[in-house]
């Protein structure tokens, strides 16, 4: 007969706030035995790690390989038999395979074994979720028993609804900890607290909420993790966007578990938060991919300014090399303030002008060209020269190149592809052009904590406040083609995020003919925007993970109001008309 574990009282749990890599299996076991030692120093009994930590999250279908599930058992294995020595427990995730089906685990470590694995029951499988696709549903769990402590473990999304939590409090669960990997938006925070919320309020049992820190790809994990007691009070608050061990004391009393007050980080919130995100994930795509440094066209313009700020403040000065690259429609303002702000950064800064390669590329088509007006054409040369010269000092030297488009730019198919749209990762591909501006604003008076870059202005009021443009003809501005920013970012935000009706973005103020023009741009550069680089989720809606449309897609709103369609009517013309892209 198997004797019962003793029964403790007091139960020191240390949080791994990490930040593993995705398919760094030795790597990421570790930063467990890392963080396995500092949380021993510091009296902890059990060490408790995000979602998924062995492995990296998300996997994707990585995940599949045998090859990889194997190299996470056999970690794993090697952490459970350290833990022989007497020193704390360790709370793991990782990919398990049992009957021949593939779950997303996580496992007690304890006493040289691994004594107890739980499965997770419900799969993500929206937005930026696929997991569906991956993974076996696991069976509605019960408690782990830890030192006489019958703890839950519900991983993620299993505290999305309240299936599985009140079968855990039913089958007498004493603690409920919450494994993540919740990757970071904006007002994120809020939305996963009154989640953890609903639980204890449902189950009236304590639940510690911890995330993962670090970017993945496109995703970027933010840590923020949390303690809430039984009575609702928040006990524990980690920093956001930043790795941390903290430990919280459980303690039984006469009304069950309570945790004693730990650290109380002030999260930062709204353009801090979204500024913070993309420095994180841009720091961790170059560092994760083994880069040294990255090279970004400097143009004199807003969107190239916060990248390169954002670029000094992930990487360091050090690693950044700016280039400016003028041809004949480059004013001197541009000239002076892409200068000042290579300065105010302390980056690297070279001029190469590029009037002998678009002149050269005209020479040879000219013969082709012969008889027809200058139009578009010649305007996107000059932007995939500049795309070839980046791409040709990246190929030489090494460094990454960063692409410098934003979200409002990549709706509407405002970019030149194979021209500045050439790159390996763009930080504010998520933010629209009246974020990028509120963006530069905010890094002028604050960075965030852990920012390389130097302190103070680093963008030039200049280039903030000047109207927009390309340069690609004398006297362009953006509003020569487009709506005024204010107006064209409500109306994406209405088609993108919100997925409304044209009729219903008119309600707002809205010209409906505008509506309509923006419409069919967001529809035709599909096939630009699946071509472009990758780049930070900040928004509910990314383009690629979140938002997935056909590129042959021949569908418009009329505009007119919902009404009930006749469906004794039949069309009185094929479905759609043909329309050409557009540069």
């Amino acid at each position: 007969m198997t004797a019962s574990p003793a029964r403790t009282d007091r139960l020191v749990l240390a949080l791994a706030q990490t930040r593993s890599t995705v398919g760094d299996i030795t790597g990421n076991g570790q930063i467990v035995r890392a963080a396995r030692a500092e949380a021993a120093a510091k009296g902890a009994d059990l060490v408790m790690f995000p979602e998924l930590n062995l492995a990296g999250y998300p996997p994707e279908d990585l995940v599949l390989k045998p090859a990889f599930q194997e190299a996470c058992r056999t970690v794993a294995e090697e952490l459970a038999r350290e833990t022989a020595d007497g020193g704390p427990a360790l709370l793991i995730g990782l990919p398990w395979v049992e009957d021949d089906k593939l779950y997303n685990a996580y496992a007690l470590l304890s006493g040289g074994r691994i004594e107890a694995v739980r499965f997770k029951v419900d799969l993500p499988n929206y937005g930026v979720f696929d997991e569906k696709r991956v993974f076996a549903r696991g069976p509605l769990p019960g408690p782990i028993v830890f030192k006489g402590v019958r703890i839950g473990v519900p991983v993620c999304e299993d505290i999305w609804s309240d299936e599985v939590c009140e079968c855990l409090a039913e089958t007498g669960a004493e603690l409920l900890l919450v494994p993540n990997g919740s990757p970071y938006w904006h007002g994120k925070n809020d939305e996963r607290v009154q989640i953890a919320l609903s639980r204890v309020i449902e189950t009236e049992l304590p639940l510690v909420y911890l995330n993962q820190i670090g970017g993945q790809d496109e995703l970027v994990f933010d840590g923020a993790s949390f303690v809430l007691n039984a009575d609702r009070a928040l006990a524990l608050q980690m920093p956001g966007f930043e790795a941390r061990i903290s430990l919280c004391t459980f303690e039984r009393g006469r009304d069950g578990w309570a945790c004693a007050q730990g650290e109380r980080a002030v999260l930062p919130e709204g353009d801090e938060a979204d500024y913070a995100a993309c420095v994180l994930g841009l720091r961790d795509y170059v560092e994760k991919n083994g880069f040294a440094s990255v090279v970004l066209g400097l143009s004199g313009g807003i969107d190239s300014a916060l990248c390169a700020a954002m670029a000094a403040d992930a990487l360091g000065p050090e690693r950044v090399h700016c280039i400016m690259l003028p041809f004949r429609y480059t004013s001197q303002e541009s000239l002076t303030d892409a200068k000042a702000c290579a300065d105010a950064l302390g980056v690297r800064y070279d001029t190469l002008p590029i009037a002998p390669a678009v002149e050269g590329i005209e020479q040879i088509l000219a013969p082709l060209f012969a008889g027809r007006a200058r139009d578009l054409t010649e305007e996107n040369l000059q932007s995939r020269v500049r795309g070839t010269l980046l791409m040709s000092v990246s190929n030489k030297f090494g460094p990454m190149l960063v692409t410098t488009g934003n979200k409002s730019e990549m709706s509407v198919g405002y970019a030149t592809i194979y021209g500045d749209m050439n790159g390996g990762f763009n930080p504010i591909k998520d933010l629209y052009k009246m974020q990028v501006f509120r963006l530069c604003h905010l890094r002028n008076r604050w960075k965030p904590d852990g920012a390389l870059g130097p302190d103070g202005v680093v963008i030039p009021e200049n280039i903030i406040t000047k109207p927009p443009s390309a340069e690609l003809r004398d006297n362009q501005k953006d509003e020569d083609s487009l709506p005024a920013y204010p107006v064209l970012d409500d109306i994406l935000e209405c088609l993108v995020e919100r997925e409304m009706r044209v009729s219903d973005i008119v309600a707002r103020g809205h010209d409906v003919e505008i509506v309509k023009k923006i419409e069919r741009l967001l529809y035709l550069a599909e096939y630009k925007r699946r071509q472009s680089a990758p780049g930070v989720k900040v928004t509910r809606k990314n383009f690629g993970r979140d938002r997935r449309y056909p590129i042959v897609n021949r569908f418009r709103d009329s505009g007119a109001p919902m009404r009930s369609p006749d469906l004794s009517i039949a069309p009185k013309k094929p479905l759609g008309t043909s329309e050409r892209f557009e540069e």
